[in-house]
């Protein structure tokens, strides 16, 4: 009999799942146990299935919560194998999301179960750190259906992204170490041509429903695709793992894999991408609307109120987010004005910003002068961060150049954060075209921006936090990611950065930018502003050469509301700070103030003050 009863609590977990009340397997469950168990036996095992059931039916609220955030997270992975890779899972090695108007139909759907099985769970009855861990998941399920019910997957690509522009990365970000990951790699080369035909299923009825990109940001369009159709398989980006092999795929494997990868590159990858530009050149470049404003959509003025909250977090208008950057523009402006007075320049403002654009001293002679230029201010943030930060990202961060192909039609910088299993770094890439475009002097801040105390400290760190939830560590609100990036160029002044005063001035040079961009995003997208007046407005109150002006007026128009979060988002964590700082006077610490804003992850800023509240109201 003892050994029937180690047997039966040995395998509790599998009758957790099929001693339910009155279920037809519970009863045939039942009858086994009686033929088998007599006496002892079957109140053993009716003790074991009633405590089972006692459990299923006393499952406590964070019991269920538990149970969504997997189920939740194991969506994610599943509808997105590129994600999932980067997250660190290598499951979904072999595939590439499926994008078509029935995936995104269907996985709407499922994100609305989603949230109602997370709004049938009673939120009072959790611990405070899940209450937030809820708070987020409610706001990113919310969100994501929001985006879905405004049908924004019509528009997949913008004039400097897009799964195009995504795609060749691909040798860059999945692991490449054994012959099974290369057979990953080429199925997802493979993969290539239904994730085109996919895009170009919601492109096309982006067309029919005239839901597409302004013909404006489209006219250099070309480069991107056809720099992939190559005649030699061996020069296509996609060849180079071919090139260079791990110790430990034997030679025949790397003959046989450099053979797939020439088909799969010939085949696959070169077809596919001709027959996207040619749907672009054919259909929809010639679809494109003439107007900018995201108002001239279909239920556009509502679309864009929704995409004002999305990136904001905040519940604002974009009549009151246009008024707040008239109002920043003017304060920085005094700033600006200020240091031209201190350089004893003779001559106005507009002079002073000709001066900036077109002296030689400000700009790098070569890429190389000005990748060392940005390696020796990171390395000095470096060695200050300690002065900043109680904690810091173990994982190190490097610099790149932007690839050619797309160099032209973006902007200074962006930053790639590192894989989710710590097997890549995370990396600033720099854009080296155009030099006359890239001032030295908004070096400081540009990197302070993108790399450290900005966007690697704030992302890695995040990434690193195994305490959070799968998918808190990589949630991103634009708000918080962007505005912890913008008011990480101002802690340079606290740290001795900015000591020339033209360094100083490319600094505030960048927040006017950032301040312009509420202006001119919700001018064009909200109130009917021409593209000349968003050109002219920026280039009468920033330094910004025209070149980048130009660029960055058209990346706003193709991503209406996206622009809005920078600005929005510091000025929430400096108002933060001073309210810290006020109500602790000599108790506030930074460092411990920037533990309380990072901890947490990204995280909407209403959350953000609720968590700066609770650290005031605990000191």
């Amino acid at each position: 009999m003892s050994a029937i009863l180690t047997r039966l609590f040995a395998r509790r977990q599998e009758h957790r799942s099929v001693c339910k009340a009155n279920s037809p397997r519970a009863k045939a469950v039942e009858t086994v146990a009686k033929r088998r168990c007599t006496g002892a036996g079957l109140a053993a095992l009716a003790l074991v299935c009633s405590g089972v059931l006692a459990e299923a039916r006393a499952a406590t609220p964070a019991e269920d919560f538990a149970r969504f955030l997997r189920d939740a997270w194991e969506f994610d992975l599943r509808e997105d194998p590129l994600f999932a890779t980067k997250a660190g899972d290598h499951r979904y090695n072999d595939r590439l999301p499926r994008e078509s108007l029935q995936d995104q139909r269907r996985r709407a759907a499922q994100r609305a179960e989603l949230l109602k099985t997370l709004r049938a769970i009673d939120r009072s009855q959790l611990p405070r750190d899940e209450q937030t861990n809820y708070d987020v998941a409610d706001r990113k399920l919310n969100d994501e259906l929001g985006e879905a019910r405004f049908q924004a997957y019509l528009t997949p690509i913008t004039n400097r992204e897009g799964f195009h522009i995504s795609f060749p990365d691909l040798p860059k970000e999945v692991p490449l170490n054994t012959v099974d990951d290369y057979n990953n790699y080429l199925a997802r080369l493979r993969a290539f041509p239904a994730y085109v035909d996919d895009h170009v299923e919601l492109m096309r009825e982006g067309i029919r429903q005239k839901a597409l990109l302004p013909g404006i940001v489209l006219e250099a369009y070309r480069d991107p695709i056809a720099t992939h159709l190559v005649d030699d398989p061996t020069s296509s980006l996609f060849f180079a793992p071919f090139t260079r092999f791990p110790a430990a795929v034997d030679a025949a494997q790397r003959q046989r894999l450099a053979r797939e990868g020439r088909e799969a590159i010939t085949s696959c990858v070169v077809p596919a991408y001709r027959k996207f530009l040619e749907f672009m050149e054919r259909e929809y470049v010639p679809s494109a609307r003439p107007s900018i404003g995201a108002s001239a959509l279909p239920e556009g003025r509502p679309f864009y109120q929704h995409r004002t909250r999305l990136f904001t977090t905040l519940d604002v208008t974009p009549e009151e987010v246009h008024a707040t950057g008239l109002k920043e523009v003017a304060r920085i402006r005094a700033e600006m004005e200020a240091i031209v007075k201190k350089v004893n320049f003779q001559g106005d403002f507009a002079q002073f910003l000709e001066f900036l654009r077109n002296d030689p001293k400000f700009y790098a002679r070569s890429p190389d002068e000005l990748k060392q230029a940005v390696a020796l201010i990171l390395k000095r943030m470096d060695g200050e961060l300690p002065r900043l930060f109680k904690t810091l990202p173990r994982t190190p961060y490097g610099i790149r150049e932007i690839p050619a192909y797309i160099a032209p039609r973006t902007t200074s910088a962006y930053y790639s954060p590192p894989a989710g299993d710590g097997s890549r770094a995370g990396f600033y890439f720099l854009n080296t075209y155009n030099l006359k475009s890239r001032p030295l002097y908004e070096m400081e801040a540009l990197s302070l921006h993108e790399a450290v105390p900005g966007h690697h400290l704030q992302i890695a760190l995040q990434q690193e936090r195994a305490d959070l939830p799968n998918f808190r560590r990589f949630t991103s609100f634009t708000a918080y990611v962007e505005g912890w990036a913008l008011y990480s160029e101002r802690l340079g002044l606290e740290v001795d950065f900015y000591q020339d005063p033209y360094s100083d001035f490319g600094r505030l040079g960048f927040e006017m930018w950032r301040a312009c961009r509420l202006v001119v995003d919700t001018g064009m997208h909200y109130l009917d502003w021409p593209r000349e007046r968003a050109i002219e407005f920026m280039a009468e109150n920033t330094a910004l050469s025209r070149h980048n002006i130009v660029a960055e007026v058209d990346r706003y128009i193709a991503w209406p509301g996206q622009a809005l979060g920078y600005k929005m988002g510091e000025i929430k964590i400096r108002e933060l700070r001073a309210r810290a700082e006020s109500a602790l006077g000599s108790k506030f610490d930074l460092r411990e103030f920037h533990d309380v804003v990072l901890r947490s992850g990204a995280v909407p800023l209403d959350l953000l003050e609720r968590n700066v509240n609770a650290y005031i109201g605990q000191q």
